[in-house]
């Protein structure tokens, strides 16, 4: 049961619109500009680098508080932790506070992976940081952190199996789901040439 609570918990977690609400306190709907999403992305196309970074945090503390009181407010283990996570992407994705939309929950499923296991975070996330560096594209670098979780998860399943439990790969798993289905339409941009970059500097 509390597995279940936990994994409720996450999604309505991560429901919560923030990019939505930074853009209200601003006077604007970011889903009618750019891409339509409620990321720090699409925030930051809108609004600018302020804005942005208010919504990245705010996404990112979705993801760690879902882990964090799963794991030590509601004793559901690193099951529930995991699962907590995964939905807090989820509900990130397709908040039901939004008409089942959002953001593609890249710095959701960043911030979870660094509180449900901080050494596979700490690989990953300079990893993707690094591809969004190198690639300009937004949606590459929030790619890498839902592959790389999962591929990282499971090597260090293999080679250092003390420093992880079985239960992790499931939040890899459906982060990695969630935000791959989110970013089907930039994938295929990316596939034909003309998805947006970002500007960094």
């Amino acid at each position: 049961m509390r597995v279940i609570i936990a994994a409720v918990m996450g999604y309505l977690l991560g429901a919560i619109p923030v990019g939505y609400l930074v853009g209200r306190l601003y006077g604007i709907d970011v889903r009618e500009y750019g891409s339509g999403r409620t990321g720090g992305t699409n925030v930051w196309r809108a609004l600018g680098l302020g804005p942005a970074i208010v919504t990245v945090l705010g996404d990112a503390l979705k993801g760690i508080v879902g882990v964090c009181l799963a794991r030590y407010v509601l004793g559901a283990g690193e099951y529930g932790a995991a699962l907590a996570g995964g939905m807090a992407v989820i509900g990130h994705n397709w908040s039901l506070f939004l008409g089942l939309r959002g953001g593609a929950g890249g710095m959701t499923a960043a911030a979870a992976l660094l509180a449900l296991n901080p050494i596979a975070g700490l690989i990953t996330v300079p990893l993707a940081a690094l591809t969004l560096y190198i690639s300009r594209f937004a949606s590459v670098g929030t790619l890498t952190v839902a592959l790389g979780s999962f591929l990282v998860l499971l090597i260090m399943l293999v080679v250092a199996p003390q420093w992880v439990s079985v239960a992790h790969p499931i939040f890899a798993s459906i982060a990695a789901a969630a935000i791959v289905v989110a970013l089907i339409p930039n994938i295929q941009r990316l596939i034909h040439g003309n998805e947006r970059r970002i500007t960094l500097w």
